[in-house]
């Protein structure tokens, strides 16, 4: 059960990495923009090269590669000893979404325009959330054999 949990992410990330997670509007009449980690990182990309980096790495690779190194363990690849790095980078994702959460605040608190937080910042949420805790039963799992 712990093994497709996991593997599910690997679908659920990308999935959250394309969903908005706020949409954004100027004033009503120039439209909306959503805004998605991919979108972001786009923009970041055109005028700062390492915080897109640094997103990119909180956002995509860190998540993936957690989901990655716990499917090898669950498939006896590789052993519990990694267990506890991989928490690093349950960490390293949800870095992420507090600074997403905090550019939602910001924005709000200038008071021009609107934002709105979409339903990916709740999935991508979920998905570190689900990431975490099956990290977490996996380490009871493997305690207890």
């Amino acid at each position: 059960m712990l093994k497709l949990l996991n593997l599910s992410l690997l679908v659920l990330f990308p999935v959250a990495w394309f969903a908005p997670m706020a949409n954004a509007g100027l004033l009503p009449w120039f439209g909306r923009t959503d805004i998605s980690v991919i979108t972001s990182i786009s923009s970041l990309w055109e005028t700062d090269v390492f915080l897109a980096s640094l997103v990119a790495g909180f956002a995509i690779v860190a998540p993936t590669l957690k989901t990655l190194l716990l499917a090898a363990i669950h498939l006896g690849w590789l052993g519990s000893n990694m267990l506890d790095a991989l928490a690093i980078l349950a960490k390293l994702a949800m870095a992420d979404i507090f600074l997403i959460a905090l550019l939602i605040v910001m924005a709000k608190g200038v008071g021009i325009g609107q934002i709105e937080t979409g339903w990916g910042i709740y999935l991508f949420t979920f998905c570190v959330m689900l990431s975490m805790l099956v990290t977490e039963l996996t380490k009871k799992q493997m305690k207890a054999h």
